[in-house]
């Protein structure tokens, strides 16, 4: 694929709005600088020209790893929530708790392989989960989250594997 020709998908050119946006909120942009890249973002025709806008802006879309054999996996409180988090226990517990995190991304994707065990996720309230993409062959997915993306929400993607394993999502209860 030829970057200077491809077109540009919605989901290309969200994710360069969304490091605009990220820019600016990180003070790293003037509100015109904001408008004129925005402007640009939401014109461009081709990846090229797509990539123009956001080459010089700190790209936040690593991959946070976290790994356990035998003992739990805890996030809880003021903790700062990337992008894209890929989870793998064999036998542990994991549990997320998103409700009072600090979430910079309209969409968080987290990928979740749990051989063993149980995983909870906790989303703040209003907040969106499609877990339609975990794979559960003996084990079991309980979503109590709403499905449906909500404009100006946070909207969380799981995707993974239970083997044998439970996964539990739901809204905070405060």
């Amino acid at each position: 694929m030829n970057p200077a020709t491809a077109r540009v998908s919605d989901g290309d050119r969200d994710r360069a709005v969304e490091l605009v946006q990220q820019a600016y909120a990180d003070g790293r942009l003037d509100q015109e600088e904001l408008e004129r890249r925005l402007e640009r973002a939401l014109g461009a025709g081709s990846l090229r020209e797509l990539e123009l806008v956001v080459a010089d802006l700190p790209h936040h879309d690593e991959v946070v790893r976290l790994q356990s054999v035998g003992g739990g996996l805890k996030r809880s409180g003021d903790w700062n929530v990337p992008r894209r988090l890929h989870i793998e226990s064999a036998y542990g517990r994991v549990r997320l708790d998103l409700s009072r995190a600090v979430i910079r991304h309209p969409q968080v994707d987290i990928e979740l392989h749990l051989a063993y065990g149980q995983a909870t996720i906790i989303v703040p309230a209003g907040a969106s989960v499609d877990a339609d993409g975990v794979r559960a062959e003996w084990g079991r997915v309980i979503c109590k989250a709403p499905g449906r993306r909500r404009p100006g929400e946070l909207h969380v993607q799981v995707t993974g594997a239970l083997p044998y394993g439970r996964l539990v999502i739901r809204p905070s209860r405060s």
